[in-house]
């Protein structure tokens, strides 16, 4: 089977501050920050300490002996008195201030009441404020305030696809890559497999070049655009930034001339994940993410799916492209494969892309952009400002001079995806593909505007994410299932979990996370089956035409033991709108 990339058309580019306890040292002022407050600790002996009179007669005092018009604001929560000093004032002047409290033997502490602000920085890249997808509240990811927590180091990202075009912006953060196109013909360099991953053009010359229906077209440089979204060098005064600006990306070459075939594609997203293929060296730098922009019709093969399940299992998460048909995702492959996460595209209104295939196989949309809008004539490029911004060439055949260039499609959309994968990864190393692939899709937010058809569990959330895997584990044991188990129009499905070690019963407040996949969840009756049969519903055919549950019930489950098989049993009660159990877990 030839497989194509899935790309559209193209166009023309808190910390906190933090109260010293007693015994710390007298804190400083910053020589350049205005004061206009400071805060006062007293010791627990101190009339001051519970007398809101006497801390308002204390700070008059000392403010009149330091010549400052000083008064008592009010008690903060820790019992420290705020005291104001008039307005703001400079430096050295709340300094004497301070120091007629540093004097009192009453007093533990005192301190400038600074100011903190967010760190998330915005990077200094020059093409940054295009890029709408990482930070727009209505369609962006909300990247920048992941950004905090982590940056993606120490994580590999291998981008299947055409290979790399030499850019600046992605030099520093490139490592060695393969070219797995077997033919030299396809490759258009010479030879067949070899260590240059070097993309040296997919033109085709003539209509027809490529089989029935395939156009004369220009090279693409597709696997380029896609890595600067992943891993663009980020905070270098230039182009663009980076979603897992910390990472590594690997370009590992299957698409050339015509596109690529399946036993290049296995071959590459075995040796991708660290596994072996016979005649190739072992990859020294194993990705643990690996984004396949790229796709053709028909349902997942075996070799697909076998190469998937291995890569998956060495604990790669392997994120697809849902492709740019405007049909169900359901009739393409490997965005139909199991054990990946199937991306849609979503435009900057929050709507789904007008060419983004969809259905109840999709698992998360991320931004894909439109450089047209669905009813602009095809072929024509009306919004480029809309679509994805990240690195390209301008070669129309071989390579030229490097640019930026803004890109619609699913393949723009799903190394959003890859790139918040890296940073959850690299934020928490010890995550599984499917603990990744859940968290995704658990703190996904709703998507702005519309998607016919099923955009999965909605619009992907870098920075809830993110928090997601790197807050406190929930108190008490974990359990979850995320095999899918398909729901079909009027059926009755089942998903189990076994629990072991718990002791005693079930709590009165069991979490009960459900993790469903459907068009119309109006339809559809949910229980929690405890193991000895009891029946608790946590959802009783509301929400209309809704699509998708993604919700935690809190279950009073007290009089159950917690030890044994629970159900979450599926009920679908009418036609015409399917879908799927996704996930779902049980938090004792």
């Amino acid at each position: 089977m030839s497989v194509t990339l899935l790309a559209g058309s193209a166009t023309a580019s808190v910390a906190v501050a933090v109260e010293n306890p007693a015994t710390a040292p007298a804190a400083t002022v910053a020589a350049t920050a205005p004061v206009e407050n400071l805060i006062v600790g007293y010791k627990s002996s101190a009339t001051e300490a519970s007398s809101n009179t006497a801390a308002a007669d204390d700070a008059a005092a000392k403010g009149k002996k330091a010549g400052k018009k000083a008064k008592f604001d009010r008690r903060l929560g820790t019992g420290a008195a705020l005291v104001n000093l008039g307005g703001t004032v400079a430096p050295a002047e709340a300094a004497d201030v301070m120091a007629q409290f540093r004097a009192d033997p009453d007093v533990a502490y005192v301190e400038p009441d600074t100011r903190a602000y967010a760190t998330a920085v915005t990077p200094n890249d020059t093409e940054y404020a295009k890029q709408w997808d990482l930070f727009e509240p209505t369609a962006g990811m909300n990247v920048p305030a992941a950004w905090d927590k982590t940056t993606g180091s120490g994580v590999t990202v291998a981008v299947i696809d055409t290979g790399y075009v030499a850019h600046s912006d992605l030099a520093a953060n490139t490592v060695a890559g393969y070219d797995f196109i077997s033919s030299a013909t396809y490759a258009r360099d010479g030879g067949g497999r070899d260590s240059n991953p070097a993309d040296e053009g997919d033109w085709n010359a003539t209509d027809g070049e490529c089989g029935v229906n395939s156009k004369a077209s220009n090279s693409s440089w597709h696997g380029t655009h896609v890595a600067g979204t992943i891993a663009a060098s980020t905070n270098n005064s230039k182009g663009v930034a980076g979603i897992a600006y910390g990472a590594k990306v690997q370009h590992v070459r299957v698409l050339g001339k015509c596109g690529g075939s399946t036993s290049d594609i296995v071959d590459a997203i075995t040796w991708a994940s660290g596994g072996s293929v016979a005649g190739v060296p072992a990859n020294a730098t194993p990705a643990k993410v690996i984004n396949m922009s790229l796709g053709g019709p028909g349902a997942c093969g075996t070799s697909y799916q076998n190469a998937i399940n291995a890569a998956v299992a060495r604990g790669t998460t392997v994120v697809v492209a849902a492709g740019n048909s405007n049909s169900d995702a359901a009739g393409f492959s490997p965005a139909s494969c199991n054990n990946v996460i199937n991306v849609a595209a979503s435009n900057r209104a929050g709507d789904r892309s007008y060419y983004s295939n969809y259905g109840a196989i999709i698992d998360i949309a991320a931004p894909g952009g439109e450089t047209r809008r669905a009813t602009d004539t095809p072929g024509t490029v009306t919004t480029p400002e809309n679509a994805i911004l990240s690195t390209l060439n301008a070669g129309t055949t071989t390579p030229g001079a490097e640019i930026y260039k803004p890109y619609q499609g699913t393949s723009m959309a799903a190394p959003h995806v890859a790139g918040l994968a890296a940073l959850m990864k690299s934020a928490n190393s010890a995550l599984t593909p499917a603990q990744i692939e859940t968290a995704i899709k658990n703190n996904a937010r709703p998507l702005a505007g519309t998607c016919t058809g099923g955009c999965g569990a909605g619009l992907a959330d870098a920075t809830a994410a993110v928090a997601a895997v790197t807050s406190t584990p929930p108190a008490g044991k974990y359990f979850e299932n995320t095999a899918d188990v398909a729901i079909g129009d009027n059926t009755t499905v089942e998903s189990p979990i076994a629990v072991s070690g718990v002791t005693g019963n079930a709590p009165a407040t069991l979490k009960v996370g459900v993790n469903i996949v459907h068009t119309y969840i109006g339809d559809l009756k949910v229980d929690l089956i405890a193991p000895d049969g009891s029946v608790y519903t946590v959802h009783n055919r509301s929400g209309s035409s809704t699509d998708n549950i993604n919700q935690v019930y809190t279950v009073n489950a007290s009089s159950e033991v917690a030890n044994g098989t629970w159900k979450l049993r599926v009920n679908d009660n009418a036609g015409g709108d399917t879908g799927r159990i996704d996930s779902w877990n049980l938090t004792f």
